[in-house]
């Protein structure tokens, strides 16, 4: 499977709703639901659980990642993701790696593959 990092460096690939939905494997779907539930207090169902990666141009996103600020940032800027953007660190960028330590993990990852290039 091709590896897919959103804009903010979360990888797709690896999220177990892009997961689910790619498999189309309903229990799997129940599973993450309750995980999310669990684990953030969101409230979802299995049929929430779709999603065909925050890069995607009119597929099915999941909740949070349609309404993120994030993407739509780096989309309308046409940007690959937020590491080649001049204005980051920004405030959305930084609550949401608060928030995901692997989404921040993954993101310093590509400012140094940058620095290489």
């Amino acid at each position: 499977m091709v590896k897919i990092i959103a804009y903010c460096g979360l990888v797709c690939s690896n999220c177990p709703t892009y997961l689910a939905t790619q498999n189309d494997d309903d229990d799997a779907r129940a599973k993450t639901a309750a995980l999310y539930s669990e684990k953030f207090g969101f409230s979802l169902e299995p049929k929430d659980i779709n999603c065909d990666g925050c890069l995607s141009s009119g597929g099915r996103l999941i909740g949070y990642c349609s309404a993120c600020n994030i993407r739509k940032c780096c989309s309308a800027k046409g940007l690959a993701n937020c590491s080649v953007c001049n204005e980051q660190p920004c405030e959305n960028l930084e609550k949401f790696h608060a928030f995901s330590p692997d989404a921040k993990d993954s993101f310093k990852k590509l400012l140094r593959q940058q620095r290489e290039e």
